[in-house]
């Protein structure tokens, strides 16, 4: 039975590694987001800095793993056998929970994920124990759970939100207004400036952040007291302005910022001290050095100095977030292992064995934490899963119109409305001068290029992006010094999205989309604390009742939803790609946009076929999973036509004066394909509805007739795919002639169904859902052959 417990170590040791995967995945948005929206250097060297910046703060991580520990339970109120139950359900839920959100796209908190794992777990297992002794009730729960620690938590996540995005819009405000988006054109010295405070602000958020209170943060960098053990302890009360009664209470409370040996008589000054208790001299004397650095690179080396903002921004929090957040990756593995080793060397039964051993402080051996940030490194390369969570914060404060992922709702509407109103109060009160002003400030260059030149904008440019990285570190760092609790991610995101909307990216064309993905991500991080507590809490309490064959199970689990996800996830990236996507059309010739749009119509005719097909042959099967499939279908390809027409006024623009024609022809296009598209949708939709509210299946005869329509659609359709494949042009005219032999067809079968009405036909919801597809049939077949006729008459 002993060797269960070096089993469940080994597993953890696995889930570990699989976590480290789901954690950078998820987290790696928080310090590459700036410089890849900016495309400040190149995604090489952004990633090259994030993999330096990763692979120091993992080795900086030695000190830090305490959270796992004792941060929110009590281990001495538990059981080597209860503790290592704790842990299995802690990591089984976090690695599933974390690669639920990476599949989604959706940044969330890894360190709220695993705190409330462990909470939801602990306070699991602690019900189990007092429900399993008489002599205890649910008011004992706080001797086993660290609520205290839970709330500052919840507290945390309320303040981080809310005061990042202010200081985020307000910092960003005041620096357009200062630099303008002609930055680059300033004097020399504004950018020294500029440079002075970002750099002076994102190093000192280095060494605050990034390497306090670690091993290597030890080193002392001051003498303060060496007079000998009988003076230390009045000396440190005269000092520090307190009462401490004896040397021992001294060092307890003074232990992060001095390291006192009661026995020499020595009270020295560490790192962290050092940065805690001198904050306006290193500031100050920073901020001198930096900007006159600055200054130098500037001028006379010609550094674009937001360039280097920008690299050491991400430098900076990736080696904080590697750091300090490690511990949520493999804090309980290690907490776990060390447990083991404390139980074996006691020989004490696993049900006997108290872990106070948990509560006194440890070190990690420096080669985990080397294997542990070679895993994120090569983690942060490989996984696509990270580029698509980093995708969703760049397009919610991208500048300007972008694909919206995110659906409005009454919420982002109101939101939207509120802001409207107070923005045209405080338009009216402000001086026509002022706002003169703030109007050139924020007035947006306008780049020329060549007509047959294409440029990829950057999502924002280099001072948003500085800005972003630069309040990131400065908020992180003041609640690292007044030990507040807090998530990077949280802050990153909230900042971001601050600076978006003080930037004015948010325009009226897009607010709502963004306050809605904004709102979805928010409401995401409480679903991570409230899914988190109860999965672990549900896992917890399935490995007590079922044992060992309960975790063989569960791990089991575990794996096949990570293979499942994963498959999923790259069969639809695979699909994505393979798929015919409609594209917007970037010529500025009336030929052109011929050439394009005959693209766009093949595309759109072999999928449009395939949801038709499915819609009929799943209505006679009555497979209700592949009318599903078919609704999702048709709504992507749907919302493909409606981008399109988004996109109209930026085609119109684009377009040469000679050519200006051409803008009524592809508006006709795009009106055909979104006829044609409304048909397929009410076909799919109808079928659908049919078959899921269990009505009667169709007739033998209607089943032989939508077929026999079915197949001659099929043959129009691939007539039409493979003249516009192979530039066949030509045969357009004769495909537009077998139109009426199909319209007979379909009256005919109209016809028919009136006839079985009146005679045999006892269903009336399958009546209705007869003549509804076969009119959708002559509606789609009309708008096609007038779509046909439009791309002839301007051949």
């Amino acid at each position: 039975m002993d060797n269960i417990y070096l089993l469940m170590v080994v597993a953890l040791a696995v889930l570990a590694i699989a976590d480290l995967v789901v954690g950078v995945s998820n987290d790696a948005v928080n310090f590459l987001n700036s410089a890849i929206g900016s495309k400040a250097v190149s995604f090489r060297t952004i990633m090259i800095v994030a993999s330096v910046g990763i692979a120091a703060g993992a080795i900086f991580s030695s000190g830090l793993m305490e959270v796992a520990r004792k941060g929110i339970f009590n281990p001495g109120e538990f059981y080597f056998d209860e503790i290592m139950i704790i842990f299995m359900a802690v990591m089984i839920t976090d690695i599933l929970l974390l690669d639920f959100f990476n599949t989604l796209g959706m940044p969330t908190s890894t360190t709220v994920s695993i705190v409330f794992n462990l909470l939801g777990a602990a306070v699991c297992v602690a019900l189990i124990k007092i429900g399993a002794d008489q002599g205890l009730s649910f008011a004992d729960l706080g001797n086993y759970i660290n609520t205290k620690k839970a709330g500052e938590i919840i507290s945390g996540i309320l303040l981080s939100v809310v005061i990042a995005f202010s200081v985020g819009a307000i910092v960003q405000f005041i620096t357009r207004l200062l630099l303008s988006y002609n930055f680059e054109k300033k004097a020399k010295w504004v950018g020294a400036l500029f440079g002075g405070i970002a750099l002076t602000a994102l190093l000192y958020f280095i060494f605050m952040k990034g390497i306090k209170g670690t091993n290597y943060a030890k080193a002392i960098v001051d003498v303060v007291y060496s007079g000998g053990a009988e003076g230390l302890l009045s000396w440190a009360n005269e000092y520090l302005g307190t009462g401490y009664e004896s040397v021992k209470e001294l060092a307890k409370a003074q232990k992060d910022f001095y390291k006192i040996d009661a026995d020499a008589g020595t009270m020295k000054l560490t790192l962290r001290g050092f940065l805690e208790t001198n904050v306006l001299q290193i500031v100050a004397v920073g901020f001198v050095v930096w900007s006159a650095l600055s200054y130098v690179l500037v001028n006379f080396f010609k550094v674009n100095i937001y360039k280097l903002i920008i690299i050491v921004g991400t430098f900076g929090l990736a080696l904080a977030f590697s750091g300090n957040d490690l511990v949520n990756f493999i804090g309980v593995p290690i907490a776990g292992w060390q447990s083991y080793e404390a139980w074996v060397a006691s020989g004490t039964p696993a049900a006997e064995f108290s872990m106070d051993v948990l509560a006194k402080k440890s070190e990690t051996p420096v080669l985990l934490l080397f294997l542990a940030g070679g895993i994120m490194v090569l983690t942060l390369w490989l996984s696509k899963k990270a580029r698509y969570v980093a995708d969703t914060e760049i397009n919610l404060s991208r500048e300007g119109e972008a694909k919206e992922r995110f659906k409005p709702n009454f919420l982002s509407r109101g939101v939207v409305r509120g802001t409207i109103l107070i923005s045209q109060g405080l338009t009216a009160i402000t001086p026509k001068p002022a706002k003169e002003f703030i109007e050139k400030q924020f007035t947006k260059p306008v780049i020329d290029l060549p007509k047959d030149k294409t440029y990829q904008m950057p999502a924002f440019d280099m001072v948003r992006a500085a800005v972003n990285l630069v309040v990131a570190g400065i908020l992180i760092s003041i609640a690292t010094s007044m030990k507040l609790p807090l998530s990077t991610t949280y802050v990153t995101f909230m900042v971001a999205m601050g600076t978006s909307l003080a930037d004015r990216a948010w325009g009226t064309e897009s607010a709502v989309y963004r306050v809605a993905g904004v709102l979805n991500v928010i409401a995401g991080w409480f679903m991570t604390a409230i899914s988190a507590f109860i999965a672990a809490g549900a896992v917890a309490f399935l490995i007590n009742l079922g044992g060992p064959a309960m975790i063989a199970v569960l791990l089991l689990v575990a794996i096949l939803l990570l293979a499942r996800n994963t498959i999923s996830y790259r069969k639809r990236v695979k699909a994505e790609k393979a798929e015919d996507s409609l594209k917007s059309s970037e010529s500025s010739s009336i030929q052109g946009v011929i050439e394009e749009s005959a693209d766009n119509i093949k595309s759109f005719v072999n999928r449009g076929n395939k949801i038709y097909s499915n819609a009929v042959d799943s209505l006679v099967k009555y497979d209700l999973p592949a009318l599903k499939k078919g609704k999702k279908g048709i709504a992507k390809l749907d919302a493909e036509v409606e981008d399109l027409r988004d996109n109209i006024f930026y085609f119109i623009k684009n377009l040469d004066e000679s050519s200006v024609g051409a803008s009524n022809f592809y508006i006709n296009i795009l009106g055909y394909l979104q006829d044609m598209s409304q048909s397929l949708e009410y076909i799919t939709k109808a079928s659908h509805k049919h078959v899921n509210n269990n009505h009667k299946k169709l007739r033998f005869n209607q089943i032989k007739d939508l077929k026999e329509i079915e197949e001659q659609l099929n043959e129009l359709f691939g007539q039409i795919k493979k003249a516009f494949s192979d530039r066949e042009f030509e045969r357009i005219d004769s495909i537009i002639d077998e139109k009426q032999e199909l319209f007979n067809k379909v009256n005919q079968k109209i016809d028919k169904q009136v006839a079985r009405t009146r005679t045999e036909e006892s269903s009336p919801k399958n009546t209705t859902l007869y003549f509804g597809l076969l009119l959708e049939t002559k509606d789609l077949i009309t708008a096609t052959m007038n779509l046909l006729t439009t791309y002839r008459d301007h051949q």
